[in-house]
């Protein structure tokens, strides 16, 4: 017994071989007490024995080859909903059809006798049939919720009352960690309401709250979704907050790594209540454009390349190429593609893409047809301090990439830039934005024919994206796990976020829609102050902010300035199909001119000077102006020139 209720917690279903043989006898047996009852209440002569066991001999055949043909047996029946009832009807059918070749020519029944038995026996075996998988059910879910009880599993009430929210019930029922007890919504009026069999609970103030968490004993609650969570922040989840209450996210389908993941629900974090609209892709397009093809993809053991590669794991591609100089990210980021994608072709390549040589080996080896280049450094004040390095990996490993691309005729580079290069204020920034001028004017070039091949270069521009290696929810997260204080560099300063999985999406679209030699920018929506994101995060760890954790401001880090730019206005954009991509309108350059100036650059770099190197990084991109950094003696050179 108790190897049988483990079973029924890890979801194992009853063998279908035996659920048909028991459809089969239950069947048989419906027609051998129908054709007895018709016998005995229709009229005083007794059926003959042997038509009797005739009509059940026939019975037992039909059973067997319309059961088997209806596929009655394949139906998990903890799962059967109503239109399951359309195979049973479609098996009984097909036996009675045969029941009354035989009635009709070789029995002795009259007309009335044989209507009569064709009835009973349509609606008994029905019956028998449908009430045998009720009873099952019932006998199911009686064992799990014994079981659970004794397995502590976690009573949850689940916020909302739409599909997604009710679609839970299915999603947790297998789960030996959650139990759902009931549904939970905000209303005026009290509701006597039920959803999927279990009760739906209202409140309309903490009181109500606090009587519904002791009635149903529940220490959860579920969102379904983000936009929920998002509305209860300041009410539900206050509350939990305040009562030690665990608040809990199921993400969506879609949004998880492998279908292992379809239980998985995990607590509720500030991505999650981050005032982000949902993106609204053509998924259908972007999967078509990738299926069966070679892509490579460049820093694929960073935050935006590994979840690139995730993404593009489930779009049927043909081969994926990993290529990073971060030994222990790839050996980690191989380990999860193992285990959650085994059916595709995965080649993780240590290399550096200032390599140039091993670039070679790599497209002369698997011959991509489009290339992701997400390998860059990004974070601002290390570059600040490093600047030879953000221009040799940013820039010269940039070119590198681009030009390996036109010789092997890839079909398509999309190259990953960064909001910081517009007006830039830092190096890094500058970095991206001389990365982003060397690799359009050789798409443009392309396109005049100066120079041959066919690949066309896009550029992606977006803003910070929520939870990547080293950024600031991580790093408020640590801070906050040690008891403060959380640091932030400003009171006012003020970013754009996007999820990393949206940013992703949008890439692919962005590339996905592009003619060639564009640079795409993302509407990141609303920005949002550093300090503020400060104070959610604490609360939602169930401290006050500046109470039980402080928060400090430690001043502008060198290159940081207050404000991101505005990525997406009409002024400096124009319109795609998409209302959430747009194409910057940006100067064009020549080619010939733009890779002379990357061939000093990197000179200058490889030497070390930095003086000359800044100086030429502004000579290059007037509108770098060095914000808190102690490259503005350069930006004063040029006032007094």
């Amino acid at each position: 017994m108790n190897k049988y209720i483990t079973k029924l917690l890890r979801g194992k279903y009853i063998n279908s071989s035996l659920i048909l043989l028991i459809d089969i006898i239950v069947s048989t047996l419906a027609s051998w007490v129908a054709i007895l009852s018709v016998g005995a209440l229709m009229s005083h002569y007794v059926l003959p024995r042997m038509e009797i066991v005739w009509y059940t001999a026939i019975a037992l055949v039909a059973s067997i080859v319309f059961l088997w043909l209806c596929k009655t047996h394949q139906s998990i029946i903890r799962h059967m909903k109503l239109r399951g009832i359309a195979r049973f009807v479609g098996a009984i059918l097909g036996k009675e059809v045969v029941q009354t070749v035989y009635l009709v020519g070789f029995s002795t029944c009259n007309l009335q006798q044989i209507a009569g038995c064709l009835a009973a026996d349509f609606f008994m075996t029905l019956f028998l049939l449908l009430g045998m998988r009720v009873v099952m059910q019932i006998a199911y879910d009686y064992i799990r919720a014994n079981a659970s009880d004794r397995h502590s599993t976690d009573r949850v009430l689940v916020y909302g009352t739409g599909d997604k929210a009710a679609s839970l019930i299915t999603r947790l029922q297998n789960s030996p960690h959650y139990r759902i007890v009931g549904f939970l919504a905000y209303s005026e009026e009290r509701k006597h309401l039920s959803i999927a069999d279990q009760p739906l609970y209202t409140f309309r103030n903490m009181t109500d709250l606090s009587m519904l968490m002791d009635k149903t004993n529940a220490g959860m609650i579920l969102f379904a979704h983000r936009a929920d969570a998002r509305t209860e922040e300041n009410r539900l989840i206050k509350f939990c907050r305040q009562q030690n209450i665990k608040v809990l996210y199921a993400p969506t389908i879609d949004g998880l790594s492998s279908n292992n993941d379809a239980q998985r629900v995990r607590e509720i974090n500030i991505e999650d209540l981050l005032e982000r609209p949902s993106i609204k892709l053509s998924m259908k397009d972007i999967i078509a454009n990738f299926r069966n093809k070679t892509i490579l993809v460049t820093g694929a053991a960073g935050s935006i390349g590994s979840e690139l590669c995730r993404q593009l794991a489930t779009f049927g591609v043909s081969k994926l190429v990993l290529f990073d100089y971060a030994e222990t990210p790839m050996h980690n980021l191989r380990l999860e593609f193992e285990e959650s994608f085994p059916d595709v072709e995965m080649v993780p390549v240590i290399g550096d893409v200032r390599n140039l040589s091993r670039l070679d080996f790599v497209m002369r080896s698997h011959h991509p047809q489009v290339v992701f280049h997400a390998a860059a450094y990004k974070h601002v004040p290390l570059m600040e301090e490093n600047p030879c390095e953000a221009v040799l990996t940013n820039v010269y490993g940039s070119r590198n990439v681009a030009d390996k691309c036109l010789e092997y005729g890839v079909e398509k580079m999309v190259m990953i830039s960064t909001d910081k290069a517009v007006n830039p204020t830092n190096v890094m920034g500058c970095s991206k934005r001389l990365a982003e001028i060397y690799v359009q004017s050789l798409g443009l070039a392309v396109e005049r024919g100066a120079v041959k091949g066919k690949t066309r270069f896009v550029t992606t521009r977006f803003g910070n994206v929520l939870g990547s290696n080293g950024s600031v929810i991580p790093r408020f997260k640590e801070q906050i796990e040690k008891g403060g204080p959380v640091t932030v560099t400003h009171p006012d300063i003020n970013r754009f976020f996007m999820t990393i999985p949206e940013a992703c999406k949008l890439v692919m679209e962005a590339a996905t829609i592009s003619i060639g030699n564009q640079i795409f920018i993302f509407d990141m929506g609303e920005s949002v102050k550093i300090a503020h994101l400060a104070e959610r995060m604490i609360q939602l760890a169930g401290f006050q902010p500046n109470v039980d954790i402080k928060i400090e401001y430690t001043g502008l880090r060198p290159g940081e300035k207050l404000y991101e730019e505005v990525l997406a206005n009409e002024e400096n954009t124009m319109p795609t199909g998409h209302s959430q991509i747009r194409i910057a309108k940006v100067r064009e350059y020549d080619y010939g001119e733009a890779s002379k100036q990357v061939n000093d650059l990197t000179t200058l770099a490889e030497q070390v000077n930095i003086p000359d190197l800044i100086r030429l990084m502004k000579q290059i991109v007037p509108e770098f102006k060095s914000n808190n950094s102690p490259y503005e003696q350069y930006d004063k050179e040029e006032t007094d020139v």
